[in-house]
C-alpha cells in the first residue's frame, strides 16, 4: 500500500513540474521539467534524507556523545521491532522532532536541543516512539520525497512569478506562451505550489494521528505523549524554528512554522487539540 502512495504521490508532484514547466518555457520547458522531475525521483529516493538533515544542520551522534538519548532510542526501536536508525541532535533551541529515511534498514530520527531541554524523560520517550511509529508505519519516504518536490515546486513557481513580471514565460512554439503567456503563467505560480502543499497536507495529516497512536503503543505512555505535545506546541508558537521551511514543515511532530486564520486550513499537522483528545481516550 505503501508502494503505490509513494508512486501515486511521485506521480502527481512529476505532473506540476511538467505543467509548471510548459508554463516557463512551452514545449522546451516541459521537456526540461520532466527530465529534471525523473532525476529527481531517482535521487530524491536515494538522498532526500540526507539533503533534509543537511538542511537544518542535524549532527549524527553516538552513545558516547548523549548516552541516555541514544540509548533511548536504542530501547524504544527494540519494543518496536525495528533496526536501530542514526539519531541526529539539530541545533535549534526551538522544541521539535522529525524522522527521515527509505526505509526501516535506512532510518534516522533527529531531535532538537530544545526537544531534548524542556521534556521530562518519559515525554521525550513519547515523542521518540512517535517518530519510531513513522518509520514503523514506512510513511518516511513519502513524507521525505514530498518535502524535496514541494521545495523544487516552490522554486519553480518564483521563477514563474519573476518572469511574468519580465515578460518571460512565453513557449518557442506559440505566441501566447506555454499555457496562455502572461495570465497562464502568473495563474500556475499560484496554483501549483498551493497544490502541492494540499498533496502534502492529504499525505501528512492522516499519518500523524495513526503515528501518535503506534507511538503510544510502542513506549506505553499515550498521556505523556499527549503532554509532550502539549508542551511542545505552545513552545514552537513562542519559539518558532527560523530554520524551518515551509516545504518540510510536514516532517515535524509540530508544526515548526506559525500562522494563524487561513493558514490553518492548510496546515499539515491536524488539530492539536484533536491529537491530545485521541491520545487521552487512549488512556481511558
Amino acid at each position: 500500500m505503501q508502494t503505490l502512495k509513494t508512486t501515486l504521490l511521485l506521480s502527481l508532484l512529476t505532473v506540476l513540474m511538467v505543467i509548471m514547466g510548459s508554463a516557463l518555457g512551452g514545449k522546451s520547458g516541459m521537456v526540461m521539467a520532466f527530465t529534471m522531475a525523473l532525476g529527481m525521483n531517482f535521487f530524491s529516493y536515494w538522498f532526500s534524507d540526507k539533503i533534509v538533515l543537511r538542511m537544518y544542520g542535524a549532527q549524527e551522534i553516538g552513545e558516547q556523545d548523549h548516552p541516555v538519548f541514544f540509548n533511548m532510542v536504542r530501547r524504544l526501536s527494540g519494543r518496536a521491532g525495528l533496526p536501530m536508525p542514526k539519531v541526529y541532535i539539530i541545533p535549534s533551541d526551538s522544541p521539535n522532532a522529525f524522522a527521515t529515511g527509505r526505509n526501516p534498514q535506512h532510518a534516522a530520527v533527529a531531535a532538537t536541543e530544545g526537544v531534548l531541554r524542556i521534556l521530562s524523560t518519559e515525554e521525550l520517550e513519547g515523542v521518540m516512539a512517535h517518530e519510531l511509529a513513522h518509520v514503523q508505519n514506512r510513511d518516511i519516504l513519502i513524507g521525505t520525497i514530498a518535502a524535496t518536490f514541494a521545495g523544487a515546486i516552490s522554486m519553480i513557481g518564483n521563477m514563474l512569478q519573476w518572469g511574468a513580471m519580465f515578460g518571460a514565460g512565453r513557449g518557442d512554439d506559440e505566441e501566447g506562451g506555454g499555457i496562455g503567456g502572461l495570465i497562464g503563467s502568473l495563474a500556475m505560480a499560484i496554483i501549483a505550489p498551493i497544490a502541492a502543499m494540499l498533496i502534502q497536507m492529504a499525505v501528512s495529516r492522516s499519518r500523524e494521528y495513526l503515528a501518535d497512536a503506534t507511538g503510544a503503543g510502542i513506549c506505553g505512555r499515550p498521556l505523556a505523549l499527549a503532554s509532550a505535545l502539549r508542551k511542545l506546541h505552545m513552545a514552537s508558537q513562542a519559539l518558532p524554528m527560523q530554520e524551518a521551511r515551509p516545504a518540510t514543515a510536514h516532517m515535524f511532530i509540530v508544526n515548526p512554522l506559525t500562522g494563524g486564520g487561513l493558514m490553518e486550513l492548510f496546515s499539515t499537522h491536524p488539530p492539536m487539540e484533536e491529537r491530545i483528545a485521541r491520545l487521552e481516550q487512549m488512556a481511558r
